[in-house]
């Protein structure tokens, strides 16, 4: 017979683990002048504005299950956003059996789970080369959980919210909980890679790198997306306005910027 979780492991009281996951994703942008680039970071701030940004982490909540007690938001100037939601626990009452199971979670989907006092919070990070050329943005969410639900569940959502050339999550379980017989419990999941988590098919798009300190419940992927077309680098144009010459530059220079954000170093 197949144990539920609450018979796999009997707390003495609530479940003090805090479970937190860190998303970041980068997409880069080939700008040939400045009036391109200004062009390029209005589109982005544009594409995730502080309201477009609230509604993302309102679906994360959704699919979370977390009440959210408070929403503060601003977008800056020239460029940039912030969003912080601030989130409660509520009732579980004929909650799916599911509900505590780590999963890479649904597309999109109410999940109704326990949550405790937590948060969920987004900040963008529009930023280019000074010598022009290498446009980049930057988008930083963080979903921290209480409890034993898991902010795993929104992985899945979050990758298909936004286009994505490097991603780099993170995932650690803080603190500890115990037993009925009063035994410290430091996570109550059993886990080996946050690409456990992720779909199949985003796997096959991606080059992935693992970085864990499996002793510490401390969990690190980085991704890079596999297939290159210049195309979707170029803001404004495409690639036959291009000489060859240009086309091998400009693809060169892009790929350099991937590999140094994907690998967290200068490469000289």
């Amino acid at each position: 017979m197949k144990l539920t979780h609450e018979q796999r492991i009997e707390l003495h009281g609530f479940n003090n683990l805090t479970k937190s996951l860190s998303f970041n994703m980068y997409d880069i942008c080939y700008t040939k002048t400045r009036e391109e680039r200004e062009a390029y970071l209005q589109y982005i701030d544009e594409q995730y504005s502080a309201e477009r940004l609230t509604k993302i982490l309102k679906n994360v909540a959704d699919i979370i299950g977390a009440h959210v007690l408070n929403i503060a938001s601003q977008d800056f100037e020239p460029a940039g956003a912030s969003v912080t939601l601030l989130v409660s626990e509520g009732p579980v009452k004929n909650a799916p059996k599911d509900i505590f199971e780590e999963s890479p979670g649904p597309l999109m989907e109410s999940v109704v789970m326990q949550l405790d006092k937590s948060h969920i919070t987004v900040h963008t990070y529009p930023e280019y080369h000074p010598d022009e050329g290498i446009s980049t943005f930057r988008a930083d969410i963080d979903v921290s959980t209480c409890g034993e639900i898991s902010p795993l569940k929104a992985l899945h959502y979050l990758i298909r919210s936004f286009e994505t050339d490097v991603m780099t999550i993170d995932y650690r379980v803080r603190g500890f909980t115990r037993d009925k017989d009063g035994n410290k419990l430091f996570i109550d999941h059993e886990i080996s890679s946050i690409q456990n988590y992720i779909p199949d098919d985003v796997i096959e798009m991606f080059d992935m790198i693992d970085v864990n300190v499996y002793q510490e419940n401390i969990f690190h992927t980085k991704c890079k997306l596999r297939e290159f077309d210049l195309n979707n680098y170029l803001f404004g144009y495409t690639i036959d306005k291009l000489s060859p010459e240009e086309r091998i530059e400009i693809t060169e220079r892009i790929k350099f910027e991937m590999d140094e954000i994907f690998y967290g170093k200068n490469i000289i």
